[in-house]
């Protein structure tokens, strides 16, 4: 096989196929010990120290998958749609960790590739999309947390990749929100081992609103219920679509969100300035945003008796925040 220079700048073609192919052998090898672990639990020797030795062996596939899958982003990432004919030669082993009957971890690491896919080649999602597009959907909703979030973050992509009231995936991401929507209300969706997912699953649906629905479409209820799951805690790259949103809504003075005589503004000051405690909104990660925040910030603080009223109700510790802000 022979790859042009440009197709590949960094790599030649020898170490192309080589890395290629090392791929290839450590998927099978993946893909190989999985269907003998399948073969133990069902041996009539299977016992608690089996399946102790099993979970090891998963352990350490876990951490090879989370390997294989960052080559591949990051071939992705620096040849885009060149990478695909490359990748297609590795497909089958992603198809085949998608199976109902493989483990969580396998199902999150090629979910990721094909999150990746749709990042850095979106041309070829059409190619690939039969293998995917179901278990991106039924995922969402999935036990595993990781599983959660890579599904999720796919649904994300796919609205901003293919954006407009005419995308070819308008009606499978709208048709998404509704399992999107139980996870974020469920529950423990707040909790340490799931909060990353939940954040996931709200950034997909804003990227949805965002990009295929379009604000001026949104009801209210539906607006206000999105704003109550505001702020995110954790996911500083998610919350930048997410608080890019709500500016976006404030900024064309959104009158669902604002409400009636700006009854919400509070409640989004308090939002915002929770994110920049919680280090969610980060100037030195995210200038653009934070400049945006500022910008609120000052445009109300021209009004002082709204400003006061606003500062009078809203926590302490937001106060001293915000007597450092836009000043």
């Amino acid at each position: 096989m022979c790859y042009t220079t440009k197709l590949f700048w960094f790599i030649d073609s020898t170490q192309m196929e080589q890395l290629t192919e090392a791929l290839r052998k450590q998927l099978k090898k993946n893909y190989d010990k999985e269907e003998e672990r399948k073969k133990a639990r069902k041996d009539e020797d299977y016992d608690e120290e089996v399946e102790q030795t099993i979970e090891e062996e998963l352990d350490q596939d876990d951490y090879l998958l989370g390997k294989v899958s960052d080559i591949i982003h990051n071939l992705f990432g620096v040849y885009g749609e060149d990478f695909v004919q490359i990748f297609d030669s590795l497909t089958e082993y992603f198809v085949a960790m998608l199976a109902p009957d493989r483990p969580s971890l396998e199902h999150q690491w090629a979910i990721c590739v094909f999150d990746d896919l749709i990042d850095y080649a979106p041309n070829s999602v059409h190619k690939y999309q039969g293998h995917f597009l179901k278990q991106l959907m039924e995922f969402l909703t999935d036990s595993c947390p990781g599983v959660r979030q890579a599904a999720a973050y796919g649904v994300g992509a796919l609205a901003v990749k293919f954006p407009g009231p005419d995308s070819p995936y308008k009606a499978f991401c709208q048709s998404c929100i509704p399992r999107l929507v139980n996870v974020i209300q469920g529950s423990t969706s707040r909790e340490e081992d799931n909060v990353t997912a939940t954040e996931n699953c709200i950034s997909a649906i804003t990227k949805i609103f965002k990009y295929i629905i379009l604000a001026e479409n949104l009801d209210e209820a539906t607006l206000l219920t999105w704003f109550r799951w505001l702020p995110i805690q954790e996911d500083e790259e998610e919350g930048v679509h997410i608080y890019n949103f709500l500016l976006d809504l404030v900024e064309a003075n959104n009158p669902h969100l604002l409400g009636s005589d700006n009854s919400n503004v509070r409640d989004i000051v308090i939002v915002l300035a929770e994110g920049i405690i919680n280090k969610t909104i980060r100037a030195e990660e995210e200038p653009e945003l934070m400049s945006r925040v500022e910008a609120f910030f000052r445009s109300l603080q021209a009004n002082e008796q709204l400003w006061a009223g606003i500062i009078s109700q809203i926590p302490d510790t937001h106060k001293v925040l915000l007597s450092g802000q836009a000043t």
